[in-house]
């Protein structure tokens, strides 16, 4: 039986269970997560953030911080660079040093999909396959809505041990990601860089002096 695992939300449930792009890559599969959000933009807006994705490149738009303390060297972007915009089926795109994903359809600026093991286990390969794919599609009158999807299909009995713990993690991390990219997409200021100016505005502000009687 699939597990599926959805945002809450009317359109989110609609989401989970419909055809997306990148299902038939792994038709078996025995986990199912689906997250989306609508971004207030042309899906052509949405597509370069999508494109330029991976470590080395535009990031995860996630935790970085996080990430980092795990060794995978990730700085997201805050801009689209038009040098990692070229995206091809065949091409490898990592999610940390020695972790990548292959692209297994790109198809600007509808849908990214990516596969492969997400967790190398030495000479016994990946316990389970995985397939992460983005689906853009437009919402006349509003945007575009970001569908993200994971797949996981297991190769052993005990994958489902790495497997959950691992959706878990991918829950926080996605959520983030997902509203790292409306806000980059939007323009809207992200919280670490109001913090930022907050303290660099107290700081500028001189201190009131006690006056003495």
């Amino acid at each position: 039986m699939i597990t599926r695992i959805a945002e809450r939300g009317a359109r989110a449930g609609c989401e989970a269970v419909a055809d997306l792009p990148g299902d038939a890559l792994l038709p078996q599969a025995d986990v199912v997560t689906t997250r989306a959000i609508t971004i207030r933009a042309d899906a052509a807006d949405v597509w370069p953030w999508i494109a330029q994705l991976g470590q080395g490149r535009g990031g995860l738009y996630s935790y970085d911080r996080l990430e980092n303390l795990l060794g995978c060297d990730i700085h997201s972007a805050d801009r689209v660079h038009p040098e990692w915009q070229g995206i091809h089926t065949g091409d490898e795109i990592c999610l940390a040093p020695g972790m990548a994903l292959t692209v297994a359809l790109a198809d600007p600026p509808r849908a990214l999909v990516l596969r492969g093991a997400e967790i190398p286990m030495g000479v016994l390969g990946s316990p389970f396959d995985f397939t992460w794919a983005f689906t853009l599609r437009s919402e006349p009158g509003v945007g575009t809505r970001l569908a993200v999807r994971e797949r996981y299909a297991y190769r052993c009995r005990w994958a489902g041990l790495l497997v959950r713990p691992t959706s878990l993690i991918s829950a926080v991390m996605s959520r983030r990601m997902l509203r790292g990219i409306r806000d980059r997409v939007e323009g809207r200021p992200r919280q670490d860089v109001m913090r930022a100016a907050r303290r660099l505005l107290i700081a500028r502000v001189p201190q009131t002096s006690r006056c003495s009687s």
